[in-house]
């Protein structure tokens, strides 16, 4: 059976989510035959954070290991992805369309939270991908605002592809993944919540999460990783609903659910 969709909100993980894909890993492959073939993929990763939004316009897209310390296995991955400089362009003017100021980058490639979720949606790597980036200083409602200046492409066959966490404390998880004594409860209570608003729809609390949900600071000490949700968010617009792929807690901390938005009206 194939759907409609064409905004998703995938979750990355760790750089080792490239070699170990588990459950989210097969979640998101499954995910990829359900889909319609896009025209070209925009991918939206927190790894990449500029003043201004950016729009990668390279024709080729190099793999970026944006990582240190971790298996030798991973920086021998390379995820052959063609970029579109006509699509990048189209990227561009809907967001200028809607008075956001916007720049490009000829020499952006992948980073791992973008190049990572790809790998098992589009292995054979025949999709264009365009990248684009974050604006950590807008928060929320600026990321919610390039979200809905989005929406026009996915009626013109793209597929936008949020990739962040919906849980993200780094130092937590580096300190119960030495065996420290950590409180990792608050992960799957924050997990649950933003599945409860996204289940029903309720915009306006996730845009405020930091004042609606106790766990929050903790949670997200900066909210990068969570903010590609809200462009999703944006882009999928009124009468749409969030579908969990996949939902769960990996290394401790990091919650991998992943998420398809469907229009309900």
């Amino acid at each position: 059976m194939t759907t409609s969709a064409s905004v998703l909100f995938v979750a990355h993980g760790s750089p080792l989510f490239a070699l170990h894909p588990g459950a989210a890993g097969a979640a998101l492959a499954e995910l990829a035959t359900t889909l319609q073939r896009p025209q070209a993929v925009l991918v939206i990763s927190p790894h990449w954070e500029t003043e201004l939004a950016t729009v990668g316009t390279a024709s080729q897209l190099d793999t970026i290991h944006d990582f240190a310390g971790f298996d030798p296995a991973l920086y021998a991955i390379h995820y052959p992805a063609s970029g579109s400089p006509r699509g990048a362009q189209q990227v561009v003017e809907a967001l200028q369309s809607a008075g956001l100021p916007v720049s490009t980058d000829p020499e952006r490639g992948l980073d791992h939270g973008a190049w990572v979720p790809l790998s098992y949606m589009f292995p054979a790597a025949d999709v264009p991908v365009v990248p684009l980036s974050i604006q950590h200083h807008g928060g929320p409602e600026h990321a919610f605002r390039v979200g809905q200046a989005l929406a026009p492409l996915t009626e013109q066959g793209w597929l936008i592809v949020a990739s962040g966490n919906i849980t993200h404390n780094l130092r937590d998880w580096q300190q119960a993944s030495r065996g420290g004594a950590v409180d990792t409860s608050y992960a799957q209570r924050f997990s649950d919540w933003v599945a409860a608003q996204l289940s029903t729809g309720q915009v306006e609390a996730l845009l405020h999460y930091r004042q609606r949900q106790p766990d929050a600071e903790r949670t997200h000490p900066r909210d990068e990783h969570l903010l590609p949700l809200f462009t999703a968010l944006g882009a999928a617009g009124e009468g749409s609903r969030a579908r969990a792929i996949h939902r769960g807690i990996s290394d401790h901390v990091i919650a991998m659910d992943s998420y398809v938005f469907e229009q309900t009206v």
